[in-house]
Formats: C-alpha cells, structure tokens, sequence
C-alpha cells in the first residue's frame, strides 16, 4: 500500500459487533417494563370512577387515579438501589429475575382487585420487588464499549416506545371483554366481575415468558469473585466503592439531569389518558378507553419507529448535549397544547383541528424521546468504575423514581384543582369569547356532552 497526504494516520476504531442474542433477551427483558406500566392507562380512570371512592365525581378522579400511578415509583425508590447494588455483587441474572417475578404476581393481583386499597398494595408489591431498570441499564454498558455504545443504548428507548405501545392497546383492547367480545368472554360470569382482569393477565403472561427466557439463555455479565484458595490462578479482589465515593460530580451532574427529563415526562404522560378521559366540559376530549389506547400507542410507535432508523445519524450529527437540550426544550409546547386542544374541542368538538394538535404534540414528544438515550449515556460513562456500574444506575434509577413517584400525584392533582376551581375556563377567558355558551367544570354548565365515547358518567 501506498501512503499518501491523504492516508489518515489513525483509522476510527472498528465498531464492535454486539452480542445480538444477548440482546435481544435483555430487551425482552426490559419490555416487562413499560408493558406492565402502561397497560393500565387506558382503564385506570374509568376504574377508579367506578370505586365507591370518588363518588362518582369525575373531577376527583385525578387524585385517587395520580396516587396509583405515582406509588409504584415510590416503593421502588426504596429498593432499587439496594437491588442494583446487590448486582454488583451476586449477579445481574438473579436480581432481574425476581423482578420479573415481582411483576408477573403484582399484575395478576391487580387484575383481580375490586377495592382501592388492593390496587395500591398491587402497585407497591410491583414496585418493591423491581429493580430491574437499574440492573438492565448496566447490564447494557456492561455488553457495550465505546465503540457501539450509542447504537446499544438507542434500543433501549424503542423498547420502552414499543412497550408505550402495545400496552395501551392491550390495556383498551382488552378491557371488559365480558361486553366487548359476547361471543368468547360473555358466557363467563368471571370476566363481567373483574372487567380489567384480562389486560391483566396477559401482561403476566408476557412477564412469565421473559423470566423463563433469561432464566435459560441470559448469561451473567457479573465476574465471579475468586476466592482465596480457590482454584489454581491468582486471587481476585473486587473492590466495591461506598456510596459516597460512587457520588462524584460527573455521577451527580448526569443524575440530576436524567431525573429533571423523568419528572418531566412522566407528568405528561400520566396528564395524557386523564385528559383524554375527561368530558369536554371538564377539560378533556371525552374518548373511550380504546380510543385512549390508541393514542397512546401512537405515540409510542412513531417514537419507536423515529428511534430505530433516525436517531443513529442524528445523534453523531449533533452529538449529545445539543440532543438532550433539545429534548428538554419541547416540554413547553407540548403541555401548552392540552389546553389548547380542550379549548378548540369546546368551540368546535374534536375535528380536525383537535387532531392536528394532537398530532404536533406527538411529534414534539419524539423529538424530546431522543433524550433518554443520552441520559443513559451521560449516567453509563459517569459510573466511577466498572465494578460501580450497578450502583451508579442505582442512585440514577432511585433519584428518577423519586421525581417519577411525585410526578403523576402532582400533575393530575393540579388538573383537577384547576378542573374544581374553575381556573382552566376562567384562564381562557372563555365566558368572554362572544360564543353565547357558559362553560365550566360543573356538568349542568355545558348541554352538548358529545364525546368520543363516555366513559363511566357515574351518579347523574
């Protein structure tokens, strides 16, 4: 070969291959996640309307149904960085499989709950036997390097995307089969009793496959420590840092920004199905639990799909402060637009201008979906050691479950105070607007109750 002004000194290293099997089983894995949180969407307000709790007040049910949402990120932030920390100590595979397990019996009894109080304690068990966020997190540094890194990590958005996905359309598809499908569910007094069971159950069946899956073919990414007089090669000692060595400025500086895009996040998304749940007058858009789980999966899809095909070049285009800034940027018009679509649907029904805003905010939330990818690395290459990997996506995981437990509670709460203190028709200025039409949160305020569906007008 002939060297030449041209000829590059030093070649860009070859990207590693990734272990694709191993993948796949650890996204399999990780897919449990979002299923098991985001099937229960579509129903849950309908449900908790259903409860003697609410009295069938509709603008109450923000609160009971926030406070569900919000308490499987509380109890798991007690135990999460117990649970990655253990990782790096007994193994990766162990720890995620009691995970999967904690999921698969705290769905199943969610399924059958028929009082408030049993939902909550479903939601706590969920969440005090899951640590798995953590756990997967390093397992996918642990299965990358520098070199494939950013493609590793982009799978992890689109998993959660596809799970975004197919779990609130599992959750509004399935719901009350018992009136849904006659034909198949109608003859069973068993469906009609625990209308919400189904969806239920089949995330639970999701969870069992994923945990026999890793069960027989994930493999441990964990060193053994050797033990002293153990076999014939040199002793091994794993040193493991305390958590005060582990919280260095790099570590506290990517979990705070990871936990502030959390936050974020998880307050539009838990305001989503209760927006599209509510009645017109009570500043929502009045759809069906089917309809509910349409729209959230549509989001989660086109974010997937974005992820899977764009992300790649767009990230080594920009890199990944401008992405994250980014990211963080779109929050402030995609909350403007939940009470600007309620207004245009209150003016002229849900029509296409409703529509055409719902789809501007979907576009918005793929473009603020790029950045989880580059909080995962930010946190990845912050980890002080190799050896401190688990318990760095540990403190990251317990900090985003903190914000991600307040969050729901604080959003929907504050969508039904303004629903009850009349502040969403009164900020509006809609009693101004010249339409002869008084508008308010109570239901006697508003004649023209036609909605996409009506679910569960309770009391009337």
């Amino acid at each position: 070969m002939t060297l030449s002004e041209d000829t590059p000194l030093l070649a860009p290293p070859k990207p590693t291959p990734l272990p694709k099997f191993q993948l796949f089983i650890l996204l399999w894995v990780q897919l449990a996640e979002p299923l098991t949180s985001q099937v229960i969407f579509p129903f849950i307000n309908k449900l908790v309307g259903e409860l003697p709790i609410t009295g069938g007040d509709e603008e109450k049910i923000g609160y009971y149904a926030g406070l569900i949402e919000s308490l499987f990120f509380v109890t798991e932030a007690f135990t999460v960085l117990h649970w990655s920390s253990l990782s790096d100590r007994v193994g990766r595979k162990p720890v995620l499989l009691t995970g999967l397990l904690g999921l698969s019996l705290s769905m199943i009894f969610f399924g059958v709950s028929k009082s408030y109080g049993a939902l909550v304690v479903s939601r706590c068990l969920a969440g005090l036997l899951n640590g798995n966020v953590g756990v997967i997190k390093s397992m996918m540094g642990e299965i990358t390097d520098s070199t494939n890194i950013a493609q590793g990590m982009a799978l992890m958005p689109i998993v959660w995307s596809t799970g975004a996905t197919l779990g609130p359309i599992i959750g509004g598809l399935f719901s009350n089969p018992y009136d849904q499908f006659p034909n198949t569910f109608g003859q069973f007094e068993f469906w009609k009793t625990y209308p919400y069971a189904l969806p239920c159950f089949v995330i639970a069946f999701y969870c069992i496959t994923a945990f026999l899956l890793a069960l027989i073919c994930l493999t441990e990414t964990v060193e053994p420590r050797r033990l002293n007089g153990g076999g014939t090669g040199p002793v091994t000692e794993i040193r493991h840092l305390s958590l005060r060595e582990v919280l260095t400025p790099r570590v506290i500086t990517a979990v705070s920004n990871y936990s502030l895009l959390a936050l974020l996040d998880i307050a539009l998304r838990a305001l989503q199905p209760l927006f599209y749940t509510l009645h017109i007058p009570n500043g929502g858009l009045g759809f069906s639990p089917p309809i509910v789980g349409l729209c959230l999966g549509a989001f989660g899809l086109f974010s997937g799909l974005y992820q899977a095909t764009l992300f790649a070049p767009v990230y080594n285009r920009f890199g990944t402060k401008r992405i994250f800034v980014t990211s963080m940027i779109t929050f402030m018009p995609m909350f403007a637009l939940f009470p600007l679509m309620n207004l245009s649907a209150r003016v002229n029904g849900v029509n296409g201008v409703t529509f055409a805003e719902l789809t501007l905010q979907m576009i918005l939330y793929v473009i603020m979906d790029m950045g989880f990818s580059c909080a995962f690395i930010y946190v990845r290459s912050a980890a002080p050691s190799k050896h401190s990997l688990g318990a760095t996506n540990g403190i990251g995981q317990t900090c985003v479950s903190i914000v991600r437990a307040f969050g729901p509670a604080a959003s929907t709460s504050l969508f039904s105070l303004s629903l009850q203190r009349n502040l969403l028709g009164g900020s509006f200025g809609i009693r101004d607007l010249g339409l002869g039409i008084r508008f308010g949160t109570s239901r006697n305020h508003f004649s023209s109750d036609k909605g996409l569906g009506s679910p569960g007008r309770r009391g009337e």
